[in-house]
C-alpha cells in the first residue's frame, strides 16, 4: 500500500475560481480532499459600522459596493427597509422603474456568473458571449444612471432619475436580443460532455442539509424548495407579474446551473410585462421630507438576491442616522456549506463546486 502524507493546500484569495475575496485552506490527502477551511475576511470594508454615521442617503452608494453585480437590487433593499418603517407610498412609475432595473441587474449578475464559472471549469468562448451580452445592459444603466457598475440609483421614495426618451424602447429590444442569446448560450454549452462530466452529481446535497446551513437563491431551489421572496413574500409590484419560480432536486452543480439559465428567462419575462404596463407619466418620487428621519422601531426587510436572500434589519432611534443596521448576506450563508461538500471530494471538483455556490464578490464579508 503506497504511503501518503496530508498536506495543506491554499486556495486563494488570489485564485481565480475564489474572485478575491476569499481564501480556502485546504488538508489534502494525494488527491482526496480532507477538510476546507473558508476563511474570509480580505473585503471587508466595515459597511455596517460606516452606516450608523451616515443619513440615509448616504448609506446608498456603499451598498453598491458590498456586491458591485447586483448594486440596483442591494441599493433598493435599504430604502425599502427605510420606507417601510416610514409608511410611505411609492410612486408607479418609480416602482416599475426600480422593478425594471433590478431585473436587467439580475440577468447581468446571472451572465458574469455564466461566463466565469464556465471559464473557471476551462471554456474560453461562453465567457465572451456572456460578457458581450452584459455589456449591453451597463450601456442601458449607464444612460439611466451615468453610471456602469455603483449605480446610486434608489432614493427612499423613489429613484433618482426619470428613463431618458426613448430608453424603455431600447430596453423592449433589448429583451428580444436576449432572448436568442439564451437559447445560444445552452446549444453552446447544456449538451457539451466535458461540461457534464464536470459538474452532473458533483456536489450534491439535499434540502435537509440545504435548510440546515441556511441557503436561499440557486443553492436552495437546486433541492426542490421553491422559495423566492419575489412570490413569497412580494415586495414593490412583484404581484403584479406572471413568472415562474424554476427548482430541481438532484442538489448538484449541474442543478445549480440550470437554476440561474433559467433565471434569466423569467427575468426577461418580467422585464418584458414591466415595459408593457410601464406608465407614460408621472412622478418618480413620492412625498417624502428633506431630511428623513424615520420612527423610532426596528424592521426586517428580504429581497431576493442574485445570490438568494438579502436582508436589512434597520432599528431607528428616530434620528437621520439609522442607530445600527445589519446586512444578511446571502453569499456568507451559501458558502458555510463548503466544508461539508469538499470533505472526500476530489480536488479536481473544487473549482466546479465553489463556483457553483456562489460567485464570491463582496457581500461575503461587508
Amino acid at each position: 500500500m503506497l504511503r501518503t502524507e496530508e498536506m495543506l493546500l491554499n486556495v486563494g484569495p488570489q485564485h481565480p475560481s475564489t474572485h478575491g475575496v476569499l481564501r480556502i485552506i485546504l488538508r489534502i490527502d494525494g488527491e482526496i480532499i480532507r477538510s476546507a477551511e473558508p476563511v474570509i475576511g480580505y473585503l471587508h470594508r466595515g459597511t455596517e459600522k460606516l452606516a450608523e454615521n451616515l443619513n440615509y442617503t448616504q448609506i446608498i452608494p456603499y451598498t453598491d459596493r458590498m456586491d458591485y453585480l447586483s448594486a440596483m437590487i442591494n441599493n433598493y433593499a435599504v430604502v425599502h427597509a427605510a420606507e417601510t418603517l416610514m409608511g410611505l407610498e411609492i410612486p408607479e412609475r418609480a416602482e416599475y422603474l426600480r422593478v425594471i432595473v433590478m431585473e436587467l441587474n439580475r440577468i447581468a449578475s446571472h451572465l458574469v456568473w455564466f461566463g466565469t464559472y464556465l471559464l473557471d471549469i476551462g471554456a474560453m468562448s461562453p465567457f465572451l458571449y456572456a460578457f458581450r451580452d452584459r455589456e449591453k445592459i451597463i450601456d442601458l444603466f449607464n444612460e439611466l444612471c451615468g453610471a456602469r457598475l455603483t449605480y446610486n440609483y434608489m432614493r427612499v421614495g423613489g429613484v433618482k432619475w426619470d428613463a431618458p426618451e426613448g430608453w424603455i424602447d431600447k430596453v423592449k429590444e433589448l429583451v428580444s436580443y436576449l432572448r436568442e442569446r439564451h437559447e445560444e448560450y445552452l446549444d453552446l454549452v447544456a449538451g457539451n460532455e466535458i461540461f457534464l462530466a464536470r459538474v452532473k452529481g458533483v456536489g450534491r446535497y439535499d434540502r435537509a442539509t440545504a435548510a440546515s446551513f441556511g441557503l436561499s437563491g440557486p443553492c436552495l431551489r437546486c433541492t426542490g424548495i421553491q422559495r423566492d421572496l419575489r412570490k413569497d413574500q412580494p415586495y414593490s409590484i412583484y404581484d403584479r407579474f406572471d413568472f415562474d419560480v424554476p427548482i430541481s432536486t438532484n442538489g448538484d452543480c449541474y442543478d445549480r446551473f440550470f437554476l440561474r439559465m433559467e433565471e434569466i428567462r423569467q427575468s426577461l419575462r418580467i422585464v418584458e410585462q414591466a415595459v408593457e404596463q410601464f406608465p407614460d407619466s408621472g412622478p418618480i418620487m413620492g412625498k417624502v421630507p428633506r431630511v428623513i428621519r424615520p420612527p423610532e422601531g426596528e424592521v426586517y426587510v428580504a429581497v431576493e438576491n442574485p445570490r438568494g436572500e438579502l436582508g436589512v434589519h434597520l432599528v431607528s432611534k428616530g434620528k437621520d442616522k439609522p442607530w445600527r443596521i445589519h446586512w444578511r448576506r446571502p453569499s456568507f450563508y451559501n458558502l458555510q456549506i463548503l466544508p461539508h461538500l469538499l470533505e472526500g471530494e476530489n480536488i479536481a471538483n473544487l473549482v466546479a463546486i465553489l463556483g457553483a455556490i456562489d460567485i464570491v464578490l463582496g457581500d461575503v464579508d461587508a
